[in-house]
């Protein structure tokens, strides 16, 4: 089988351009995990690296199929120097090592939730998982049967914004997301109104 890291990682370089910064993070019996920064004019984008070595599993499933399944890495992207967002590193990487540790399969429309800011003085603690394929192109050139790798964009969530979106749905935060103009790249930016 076809090692995926390096593949992903020049999917990652030809799309954003070659990372300025890039930090590593071991989880107890868990496989390391990188963040890449890359830096575009005013924004500031971060990509996990690690997270597609393995296929997400299902956790009902009796066993892990170590070939099939869907893969993915992630994507932040903030306006740069309003916050300090380089400290979101850690965050990004315990969301990426998610599907290893508590054997979730992270998908389009689902919430993620670190526990905290995602860095000091967020008014977010959690993301919305958008879909796939705008900022980077999946990875479909790995040996069958394995899935391609999908590059999924993370949308900071207020705590407001996520206890809507458990009653409404993805969709319908994206709408009023839209609806206001919301600049989702904003690091300190309000809850979108609500009501």
């Amino acid at each position: 089988m076809v090692d995926v890291l390096p593949l992903v990682e020049a999917r990652l370089s030809a799309a954003l351009g070659e990372p300025d910064a890039r930090a590593a993070v071991t989880f107890l019996g868990t496989d390391r995990v990188e963040v890449l920064r890359f830096q575009e004019g005013d924004v500031v984008r971060y990509a996990t690296l690690g997270m597609s070595a393995h296929p997400m599993t299902d956790p009902t499933a009796m066993l892990a199929d170590p070939v099939k399944g869907p893969r993915a890495e992630l994507v932040l992207s903030v306006r740069a120097g309003l916050a300090e967002t380089d400290k979101v590193l850690r965050p990004l990487a315990v969301l990426a090592a998610s599907p290893q540790v508590e054997g979730v399969v992270v998908a389009p429309g689902a919430s993620l939730d670190v526990g905290g800011p995602l860095w000091p003085q967020a008014p977010f603690t959690s993301v919305l998982v958008g879909e796939p394929g705008g900022l980077v192109e999946d990875l479909l050139e790995l040996d069958e049967p394995m899935d391609p790798v999908r590059f999924l964009p993370l949308l900071p969530m207020t705590a407001n914004e996520a206890a809507w979106k458990r009653v409404h749905g993805a969709q319908a935060l994206q709408e009023r997301w839209l609806t206001n103009g919301t600049d989702l790249r904003d690091p300190s930016r309000r809850s979108v109104p609500l009501e």
